[in-house]
């Protein structure tokens, strides 16, 4: 089992505390949960992974929307790497253990998925990309099921092919890819707001070489663009809605001149 590496810094190492503090992100953002409909109209959600009493408030918009649209059979979490993984893409096939019990991996497109990337629970140990997700995932969905994977080499051409492989795993599966990502980091609130406006824009417009341009041109520092992209291609929505824009200055009001952007979104079929 993968353990946590970050219960206690990024969130709670306190069962009960963490479920409370889980739970307020979403009274102090879109509302709590309300009935599922059993739709399943959502393909793919973007969500920030920064401390949950930071972004959780935002996360929770995209969160809400997958509880009511009702509960896939897994959900796909992709994240950005921080910390200098050896590999391209890697997964991780052991479940991931939160205060709130363990996530458990869907094994059955794991072993899909594991012909096709590496599989090394080393190389998830430290990242807590996908790990902040977690104790949303099992507060909406008691039965959750997860395929983690991290992202280390985020161009267009890793986003494409990942977008490719992770098809190819879950064809036939009803699935839900979770694409982890902060927006631009240390920045003026007023840099902040624009640049996050801009990003989310070339998001709902499905505009993945206008991504790769503020990227990469404009020097955004969006540190999940390439698990956006990924979800964007593996998916291709009918419609992106942008649920929330926020940043650290409004959520923790520390800093105006050193800001990190959130945004929540949902991409449906």
């Amino acid at each position: 089992m993968r353990n946590p590496a970050v219960a206690g810094s990024f969130y709670p190492s306190d069962r009960e505390e963490l479920r409370a503090l889980v739970k307020q992100c979403f009274v102090t953002g879109p509302g709590l949960p309300g009935a599922c409909r059993n739709e399943r109209k959502i393909a793919a959600v973007l969500v920030p992974h920064a401390g949950i009493g930071v972004s959780g408030s935002c996360a929770a918009y995209s969160f809400k929307s997958l509880a009511e649209d009702g509960r896939p059979e897994a959900y796909i979490v992709i994240g950005p790497d921080h910390y200098g993984i050896p590999y391209e893409t890697v997964m991780c096939s052991e479940d991931y253990l939160t205060p709130l019990g363990p996530v458990h991996v869907h094994q059955d497109i794991a072993r899909k998925l594991r012909e096709l990337i590496p599989d090394d629970v080393r190389a998830h140990s430290r990242e807590h990309s996908i790990e902040v997700e977690c104790p949303f995932l099992q507060f909406i969905d008691s039965k959750a099921q997860i395929v983690p994977i991290i992202m280390s080499r985020q161009s267009r051409n890793m986003a494409e092919r990942l977008a490719g492989i992770v098809k190819a795993a879950c064809k036939g599966r009803d699935v839900v890819v979770v694409a982890s990502s902060d927006l631009v980091h240390y920045v003026p609130k007023d840099y902040a707001d624009k640049a996050d406006a801009a990003f989310l824009k070339c998001v709902a417009e499905q505009n993945i070489g206008g991504i790769y341009d503020l990227v990469m041109r404009d020097r955004l520092s969006v540190c999940g663009y390439g698990p956006i992209s990924t979800a964007l291609m593996a998916t291709v929505p009918s419609k992106v809605d942008i649920l929330d824009q926020t940043d650290s200055y409004e959520t923790i009001h520390y800093d105006r001149t050193a800001v990190v952007g959130y945004g929540s979104a949902v991409m449906y079929k």
